[in-house]
């Protein structure tokens, strides 16, 4: 198997949250790399990262679902899977059309355990 596979990338303008999610699911045993912006994202995923991608809905110059549609545009959904981090508790009306690209939504601030789970279970997603 690919060890690319069991990779989390997270896209967050935030610091901290790169630093807190970064050492959580480090520590729980995944392969983490950071993206502090959606263009970042884009040139990781054109590396040829496949894996989790932990995706901020809010950030500057280019949002979650800019990104997403970069993905979309580039041809980058093959052996990636999309989850939100949001803050919002509010549905955003850019992401009609966009939200079947992804699979789940968590909510900041997280549970770390939950947050350790839930990837545990979209990992299973891309294990061939």
């Amino acid at each position: 198997m690919n060890e690319q596979k069991h990779k989390v990338m997270i896209v967050d303008d935030d610091s901290h949250v790169r630093i807190a999610v970064r050492t959580i699911l480090g520590d729980a045993g995944f392969s983490v790399v950071t993206a502090d912006s959606g263009n970042e994202c884009i040139n990781i995923l054109q590396k040829g990262f496949s894996g989790v991608v932990l995706l901020d809905v809010m950030m500057p110059e280019m949002d979650g679902w800019d990104t997403i549609k970069a993905i979309l545009d580039n041809s980058l959904t093959e052996g990636i899977i999309i989850v939100m981090l949001t803050a919002k508790s509010v549905p955003d009306t850019k992401m009609i059309g966009l939200q079947e690209y992804v699979i789940d939504y968590i909510t900041k601030p997280f549970d770390n355990e939950d947050l350790i789970e839930k990837t545990r279970f979209f990992m299973s997603y891309l294990q061939d």
